[in-house]
């Protein structure tokens, strides 16, 4: 059975990031267009329909993985459509006629346990160098400054993403978006990175997480390699809210130091 499509207006709201893959001038070094909106985003827009078809059990134990294959900027209308299929949902976003994302997603009958115990908990590094070959070194962990997202907060980011799912409204649950937000910080509070990519990712709920919450993040380096010029890295983390509950596992893949020209 295929769904109502839903369409949204991409907004690229990393412009003044210091990741500068979302600038216009530095993004077109690297084959595109322009700057990119940022992949947590593009995720978000595709999470709108497990949210909205299974509104707050997808938040307290839903999957979702989402790929990134072409770019998604700024201004342009995208369309994400989706299907059932395999016991959950196929997802498809497509930009400029051209298929851009695509997700699959799943309603488990529970969560499954994490012990936070199997998950170092560790401070920032206390000074960030340059990214060079012993960047992530697998088997290595990573955390971040506490980060908390307020009401207001919670809202503008919804506006943002132009979100309008039910499910937020009725109460002060964050979004898929802002728990894949600790992920990427893992990456940028420990290293000075030039122009990224975030390739992927894959979002497993444990329970809903709240604005006011304090979230952190327990993140191992479980892959680092090259392909095709391209580095990669891959973590596999989980979200914690207040310091002892874990709202969701995390497996987030990047670019972290792309070739230059790379082909869009």
């Amino acid at each position: 059975m295929e769904l109502t499509p839903y369409r949204v207006v991409a907004c690229n709201l990393a412009k003044s990031s210091e990741n500068k893959m979302h600038d216009d001038t530095v993004a077109r070094q690297y084959g595109f267009i322009g700057g990119l909106v940022p992949g947590v985003d593009v995720f978000a827009y595709m999470s709108h329909v497990p949210a909205k078809v299974w509104g707050r059990l997808f938040l307290e134990r839903g999957w979702m993985e989402g790929h990134f294959l072409k770019p998604v900027y700024d201004g342009e209308t995208v369309e994400v459509t989706a299907r059932e299929a395999d016991g959950g949902l196929a997802i498809e976003l497509r930009s400029r006629g051209e298929l851009c994302g695509t997700a699959t997603a799943k309603l488990p009958r529970a969560a499954p346990t994490v012990r936070l115990d199997d998950f170092a908990a560790v401070e920032p590094v206390a000074k960030r160098l340059p990214v060079d070959g012993q960047t992530y070194r697998p088997g290595s962990w990573l955390g971040i400054v506490p980060y908390r997202q307020d009401v207001a907060e919670r809202q503008e980011y919804l506006s943002a993403i132009h979100e309008a799912a039910p499910v937020y409204a009725a109460e002060a649950v964050l979004h898929p978006g802002t728990l894949l937000r600790t992920l990427n910080s893992a990456l940028k509070e420990n290293v000075i990175l030039g122009p990224w990519i975030h390739v992927s990712s894959a979002l497993q709920h444990l329970t809903t997480a709240f604005a006011g919450d304090e979230l952190t993040v327990r993140a191992k380096v479980a892959d680092n390699y090259e392909r095709k010029g391209h580095r990669f890295v891959e973590l596999d983390g989980v979200v914690v809210a207040n310091g002892s509950r874990a709202v969701a596992r995390c497996r987030h893949v990047a670019i972290y130091q792309p070739r230059e020209a790379a082909v869009a």
